[in-house]
């Protein structure tokens, strides 16, 4: 089951007796979590009704044992049951538990669910496992164990494109107009992390209060703790030959103590990506888009006509040069020096010099 159907069912009024909430994506699960809270107890209930667990802390029999007693305070009830994974047998009782035993304890959570308490509703919420990787064989392993349960939401982490809905859904409820470029910006910088997203849209709408539109500008400025931020920034300026720009964010990456040879890989990634898109004969954005996704490197659009502008900017013989002065660059770097920046404002000024004496003409 998806958030979006459970929080859905719960909104209707079906409340299951026993929930499992399972993987690693905070804000879609705090979406959910607080639907149920709502519809399970609303406001009167809340403060006696609701109870935390944590089975690091307890045993499942005792979270049963709970869910079945009758509360002299409110007559509805929501426990909320972390780190459930705990719950799973461990070593050699792993090995030889029968989950039909009746003392075993996946029965005895079976025996609760074919009879609940009534108004009481039990989340058991394992948030530590990725669903793919290591992670997968463990995550099997909890959804067999939970297999009883009636309601199993699932919370894999966003990919880019699910994150960048979740960001325009904020902007409009914030009332904030932020450009799809802005917005993708935002998403890249922040790694597809919805929850640091909805904390930065709100600071943007507290920062643009009254004002038409949100910048990238604007992004860079409020958010100096997503890296990335100012290092694609960095990146853009030097692919487009602004030096007084490139200059501008370097300044703002040293005095934050941005890790400098970060920059230059991702100036690298940069070149690299226009020198394959160059010798694959592509022309336009969207053949850069396609080519890239197709061979599992998925892209933005405007990543797409970043690539695509850098690979009009420069040469082949340009960004092979390019690429030789990151590595020395980044080479001087890691050596005894007196000082980052004046190592990075000298290959700033490399290469911005070039862009402002010659570019070629952008292909038909």
């Amino acid at each position: 089951m998806t958030p979006d159907q459970f929080i859905a069912q719960v909104q209707a009024g079906r409340l299951p007796p026993v929930c499992l909430f399972l993987g690693p994506e905070p804000y879609q699960r705090e979406r959910a979590r607080r639907a149920l809270i709502e519809a399970a107890l609303g406001e009167d209930a809340r403060p006696d009704g609701l109870v935390h667990l944590d089975l690091e802390e307890t045993t499942l029999a005792a979270v049963l044992d709970d869910a079945r007693s009758l509360s002299l305070f409110s007559p509805r009830r929501l426990i909320l049951v972390s780190r459930a994974e705990a719950a799973l047998p461990r070593g050699k009782a792993a090995a030889g538990e029968d989950a039909h035993d009746p003392g075993s304890a996946a029965a005895l959570l079976a025996a609760y669910i074919a009879s609940p308490t009534p108004g009481v509703t039990l989340l058991f919420d394992v948030s530590r496992y990725e669903f793919e990787g290591e992670d997968k064989a463990r995550i099997e392993r909890i959804r067999k164990f939970f297999a009883a349960v009636p309601a199993v939401v699932e919370f894999p982490r966003l990919d880019a494109r699910a994150a960048f809905a979740v960001a325009q859904d904020l902007a409009c409820k914030a009332g904030l107009r932020v450009g799809r470029e802005a917005l993708q910006f935002l998403v890249e910088a922040l790694g597809a992390d919805a929850a640091r997203i909805a904390v930065e849209i709100e600071k943007l709408r507290l920062f643009a209060s009254g004002r038409e539109n949100v910048a990238i500008e604007d992004i860079i400025e409020l958010t100096p703790d997503a890296r990335a931020s100012n290092i694609f920034a960095l990146v853009n300026a030097l692919a487009a030959g602004g030096r007084a720009r490139a200059l501008d964010v370097l300044d703002t990456l040293v005095r934050q103590g941005e890790y400098l040879p970060l920059a230059l890989s991702f100036l690298a990634t940069q070149f690299r990506l226009a020198l394959a898109a160059r010798e694959a004969g592509l022309r336009t954005a969207q053949q850069i888009q396609s080519y890239f996704s197709a061979s599992g490197t998925p892209m933005w659009r405007s990543r797409a006509e970043q690539v695509l502008q850098t690979m009009t900017a420069f040469s082949n013989a340009e960004l092979e040069a390019g690429l030789r002065a990151i590595f020395e660059t980044d080479k001087n770097l890691r050596d005894a020096r007196p000082d980052d920046r004046l190592i990075v404002e000298d290959f700033i000024f490399r290469l911005t010099a070039r862009t402002r004496t010659s570019a070629p003409s952008r292909p038909a």
